[in-house]
């Protein structure tokens, strides 16, 4: 009797796995064909509005050169940059000041220290909207790189599709082990569950995603929503920006960054893990419960069928896993053959950083760089 019932359960731990896989695999094939790609096209239009260039920068002495460099090479020809150094320890703010002197559409304001109720990024950000002075505003961080056409596109992205946002998830650049182990992560949240597309086409809010790394938002729509002084406690405020846009009505276009935007977000496995921790649990904006349930719904769709890979059936579940991966890898410009072979590391990892981000935020002990996050 013990046995059957052992086989029962088996047999419905079976088909739940596969329907939800199988429905993962529906959301990555639609992605496949879908998702918004930004393209590294010249792409000239009536619509030339003024762009200011918003880039907040603490400690990037090693980013911001190539970040600049890139932007200066744009064929889109009106923008302003607008740098602030954000109380940096190292040599940010000189190797911003030498930009400013050699380039007259470049000016750096250094950033007032951290008022209590802010979070670091978001009042840099604030700081950075009150002295543009262009159309429209493009967030863009400081590690992020630009092929020559980016912004062309994506003025031409912005018009065409007639949105009041637009906004990027680069294509990462992973040179460490560490980095392979954990960034691909972010792109496989984003595209297994979310249909990108319905970002752009559905009035619902809850379909919502966006990347602080490049954010270009129409002035006036950044203002209505309050702009980053209603965002000024918020822990994920790309995806607080997001859903006041959609609120308000207007409509947003969510992109992969393909052959266009670039970022090396982190520099290995410690600081990648400290970086997603940050972020991973206010990012899915669900209660605490919920939250732990998901991480067990991740394990035990993703994880679980490949120590049960002898048991029939499981590795056909196991093909469907790694055929989201593929589509994933190619739709992400990710080396689909790490992924496959790295998956049920990766997906161990996501639950270590799952864990890890839940119990940061709840205590209120995210650390980033070199300060706590939170100013109380």
């Amino acid at each position: 009797m013990e046995s059957i019932l052992n086989n029962e359960l088996i047999e419905k731990i079976y088909w739940v796995i596969l329907a939800g896989n199988l429905i993962v695999l529906t959301v990555t094939i639609v992605n496949l064909f879908t998702a918004p790609v930004l393209r590294n096209i010249f792409s000239p239009s009536e619509f030339q509005p003024k762009i200011s260039i918003l880039i907040p920068a603490r400690n990037e002495q090693e980013n911001l050169p190539g970040s600049i460099n890139s932007i200066l090479k744009q064929s889109y020809k009106n923008f302003e940059i607008i740098i602030l150094d954000d109380n940096s320890t190292d040599e940010t703010l000189k190797i911003a000041r030498n930009y400013e002197s050699e380039n007259k559409n470049i000016s750096v304001i250094e950033g007032k220290s951290l008022l209590a109720g802010w979070l670091g990024k978001n009042y840099a950000c604030y700081q950075l909207s009150r002295a543009a002075s262009g159309e429209l505003f493009l967030f863009m961080d400081a590690d992020v790189e630009l092929a020559k056409h980016a912004i062309s596109y994506a003025v031409s992205e912005y018009s065409r599709k007639s949105v009041k946002m637009l906004t990027v998830f680069p294509t990462q650049k992973l040179r460490t082990f560490g980095e392979r182990l954990v960034v691909p992560m972010m792109n496989w949240l984003l595209l297994a569950f979310l249909p990108l597309i319905m970002v752009y086409r559905s009035k619902n809010v809850k379909l919502a995603a966006a990347n602080g790394q490049f954010i270009l938002i129409e002035k006036e729509a950044y203002e209505n929503t309050g702009g980053h002084f209603a965002l000024k406690d918020s822990v994920v405020e790309d995806m607080s920006l997001v859903k006041k846009v959609k609120h308000g009505g207007g409509k947003v276009l969510t992109a992969l960054g393909g052959d266009s935007v670039f970022c090396r977000m982190y520099d290995g496995f410690n600081s990648s893990v400290r970086g997603f921790s940050k972020n991973f649990f206010p990012g899915l904006g669900v209660n605490p419960v919920l939250f732990l349930l998901i991480l067990m719904f991740f394990l035990l769709l993703f994880f679980i069928p490949f120590p049960l890979i002898p048991l029939k059936g499981f590795d056909l579940i196991v093909g469907v896993v790694l055929l989201q991966r593929i589509f994933i890898s190619i739709v992400s410009r990710q080396n689909m053959i790490q992924n496959i072979l790295l998956h049920p590391l990766q997906m161990l990892i996501l639950m270590y950083v799952g864990i890890s981000s839940f119990y940061l935020n709840i205590t209120k002990k995210v650390k980033w760089k070199e300060r706590i996050i939170w100013k109380s």
